[in-house]
């Protein structure tokens, strides 16, 4: 039997961003249930309190969505006994390891080249773009799960805001959630103290820069204009939701109403 948690936040020190999306609203009147759906960053720095409290939540499967450079750099997740943990990597490692590796080394000119401008936000929407476009397959495997047998589950990547926060917003669609409430929950990840720490080598004092950040924060804010990229692309390349989890995703309909029983009060 599913547990009803509480819709107060808890205060991890180990965990970045972690929320219950219990609560929003559906197109249809109802309310996505608490205690079933829960996203948060990377669980590789959980102290013994976070995992104990991640414990009595009942989790039924954690999706990671991290890429093997994103493990390497932070770790595994802590063990949680009895959660079955599945990794389904929604980025391509090569994308991500060179390039932060410049970030942590301050590698200041490649860094102006590369996100100078409007090329940090728009390296943000062609990789919101993709995701949605390549990544069908991930997606239909955990809205498959979600329906069969994985809730209560909590949906990961590094930063709890891009890759988890598609995911997260793929499986409200399916689900009918208003489009405005999908979104408001995306932005919550732009909260102080939900916000990604940067991991910068100690050798580069430049990495420490109030450009760097500057620089940066296009990738580590969370902007509607990232989200309704994913809504747009679902849009022109299925013609609108109902095609793209059906079509795109295979998902039939009988499988969206075991997502509603599973997930909606």
């Amino acid at each position: 039997m599913t547990q009803q948690i509480p819709s107060t936040e808890p205060e991890l020190s180990g965990v970045r961003n972690f929320r219950d999306v219990g609560g929003l609203p559906t197109v249809d009147g109802r309310r996505v249930r608490h205690g079933v759906l829960f996203r948060s960053g990377h669980l590789a720095h959980a102290t013994e309190e976070d995992a104990a409290f991640l414990d009595s939540l009942g989790l039924h499967t954690i999706f990671d969505f991290r890429n093997a450079s994103d493990q390497k750099l932070e770790g595994p997740d802590v063990e949680l006994p009895g959660v079955r943990n599945v990794n389904l990597p929604l980025s391509d490692p090569a994308d991500g390891s060179e390039f932060w590796k410049m970030v942590r080394d301050g590698e200041m000119d490649q860094l102006r080249e590369i996100l100078g401008g409007d090329k940090g936000a728009n390296r943000m929407i062609a990789s919101y773009r993709t995701i949605i476009k390549e990544r069908t397959a991930e997606h239909s495997q955990v809205l498959r799960s979600l329906a069969e047998d994985s809730v209560p589950a909590l949906m990961h990547c590094a930063a709890g805001k891009d890759r988890a926060g598609l995911s997260i917003a793929v499986t409200l669609l399916a689900v009918g959630v208003e489009r405005e409430a999908i979104v408001a929950d995306y932005l919550e990840s732009n909260a102080k103290h939900r916000r990604y720490k940067v991991r910068r080598s100690g050798s580069s004092a430049s990495a420490y820069s109030p450009e760097v950040m500057e620089l940066l924060s296009p990738l580590f804010d969370a902007r509607a204009e990232y989200l309704t990229t994913a809504f747009e692309t679902v849009e022109e390349t299925w013609g609108g939701v109902d095609a793209y989890l059906e079509q795109g995703l295979g998902i039939t309909p009988e499988i969206r109403e075991r997502l509603r029983e599973r997930l909606l009060d």
